[in-house]
């Protein structure tokens, strides 16, 4: 779910005036601050960005001088937010609700979390910025969640919840989750010193690996649906299950189709090699979205049927009592 970013980045506050005042005031501001002893040799290293926004060379490390490089980066923005949003509605429905087990499928949520986990690992070994790394902890948080509260419900309202098979499995999930979350932030900060540290080939290697992990990530995306879609027709029914997790997940996927897309006429290099390395994330956002739909037309096509059959309800006592008038009459 998340590109590859260049890393072209400083960070020098001094230098946000200097570019305003044009190359010849950056120039100077250099051979001065070379001068100076706070200069570090980490700093000297790093490649300026004179034309580029200022915000998104601080944020994530790209030099953006174009309009169509500057809109891929605030639409794949906008992406990231609607993925870290979608979640949210369907925990409370299920707080609401309280019958989740009914509702979601188990397959939908494991494969929802093997993909986001095998995504971790690709935009780790591929070294990929921490605030990307940040942004899929998150979604393995929210992931472990959802997972928590199916498990949860799962156990209150079943027949056999004194059943220490569930209670056991319901331990060792939570154990296992909070791991998770306490390795994940470590394996963030050892990230760039790991890898600096390997010679070319073994880069190369690890970099292959991240991008199977890409690959793999798609398919789990692409798998999740599957089993939500059974089970929505297996019940011929959506309630329980929030819309708005569906909704803001096709919103970001479509964004971030669309910012791969906007880039390409700014591309200075071949347009064929980026897309083939964006191919897996295009695969499962675009796989998904597709998929998203026909659960769109699930959730139309029940509550309509919902609908139906509550008019169907009403319209019972109405026919009642002309029946028992009927009968006072013929008596």
């Amino acid at each position: 779910m998340s590109g590859a970013f260049p890393l072209t980045y400083f960070s020098t506050v001094n230098y946000e005036e200097t570019i305003l005042s044009g190359v010849s005031g950056l120039l100077s501001s250099i051979r001065m601050d070379m001068t100076s002893s706070n200069y570090t040799a980490a700093q000297l290293s790093r490649p300026l960005c004179v034309n580029g926004t200022q915000w998104i060379l601080y944020l994530l490390e790209e030099c953006v001088d174009n309009v169509w490089e500057y809109c891929s980066v605030v639409i794949g923005l906008v992406s990231m937010f609607c993925f870290l949003l979608s979640t949210f509605p369907q925990v409370y429905e299920a707080y609401r609700n309280g019958k989740v087990e009914q509702a979601m499928s188990f397959g939908f949520l494991l494969f929802l979390f093997s993909g986001d986990m095998t995504s971790f690992a690709g935009c780790y070994l591929t070294s990929q910025l921490p605030i990307q790394l940040v942004t899929v902890v998150f979604y393995i948080f929210t992931d472990l969640i959802l997972i928590s509260q199916f498990l949860y419900y799962k156990i209150k309202n079943s027949s056999t919840r004194k059943s220490p098979v569930l209670k056991w499995l319901c331990f060792t999930w939570c154990a296992a989750g909070t791991l998770v979350l306490l390795a994940l932030p470590k394996l963030i900060i050892d990230n760039s010193i790991t890898l600096d540290s390997q010679n070319p080939s073994t880069s190369k290697s690890i970099e292959f690996t991240g991008y199977v992990c890409g690959y793999l990530a798609s398919v789990f995306y692409l798998c999740s649906r599957f089993p939500q879609l059974y089970k929505n027709f297996q019940r011929q029914s959506t309630e329980g299950t929030s819309y708005l997790l569906f909704a803001l997940a096709m919103m970001g996927n479509g964004t971030y189709g669309l910012s791969v897309i906007v880039v390409l006429p700014a591309l200075r290099g071949s347009k064929q090699t980026f897309i083939i390395k964006h191919l897996a994330w295009l695969i499962g956002s675009l796989g998904v979205l597709i998929l998203d739909f026909l659960v769109t037309a699930q959730f139309i096509m029940y509550r309509k049927n919902k609908s139906a059959k509550s008019k169907a309800l009403l319209s019972v006592p109405e026919v009642e009592p002309l029946l028992c008038e009927e009968e006072e009459f013929s008596v």
